[in-house]
């Protein structure tokens, strides 16, 4: 008797799975944008890629990090905005406040040290150069605290999540 070839997922189960597991991306970010802020000690990493269709910033910032950047969603941050596609959120990077908008599909990795909660996503595909987003312009707002000194503890900082990965 002739075995029949595996069945094709024509569902695309995976890619369905990754679309529901950022929705609690989003769910979690529409909490911390809430008044109140984050509950208790719940911070977030959120890395995500740079290249990835839809993702908006400053040049200067985004051409440091071409590839993959994280972000600290903890102490400073302002105008956290969840959309449905897309969240915006201001940050500061040297002193200077800066607006990043980034698609959900471009987060690679959530993680909330808090209480050790990861989800890591497959990489979108990098956008073609045409058909990346126009860089945000830099604007101060007036309504933004005053600046705390270089190398202060509440500064959002860029870090490297090498420790957290599966090796």
């Amino acid at each position: 008797m002739a075995q029949e070839p595996p069945a094709q997922d024509m569902m695309n189960y995976e890619a369905l799975a990754q679309d529901a597991l950022r929705g609690v991306v989003k769910a979690a970010l529409k909490r911390a944008a809430a008044p109140g802020g984050l509950p208790g000690a719940h911070h977030f990493y959120i890395t995500f890629k740079t290249d990835a269709a839809g993702v908006s910033g400053p040049v200067d910032l985004l051409s440091k990090y071409p590839d993959e950047m994280t972000i600290v969603l903890q102490h400073q941050y302002w105008d956290l905005a969840p959309g449905e596609t897309f969240f915006s959120v201001t940050l500061q990077f040297g002193g200077q406040p800066k607006r990043l908008s980034i698609p959900y599909a471009a987060v690679t990795r959530f993680y909330d040290p808090s209480v050790q909660f990861l989800l890591q996503f497959e990489p979108p595909p990098a956008a073609p150069a045409e058909a990346k987003a126009v860089p945000a312009p830099v604007e101060a707002k007036a309504e933004a605290p005053a600046p705390k000194p270089e190398g202060s503890d509440d500064e959002p900082k860029v870090v490297s999540l090498d420790q957290f990965r599966k090796k």
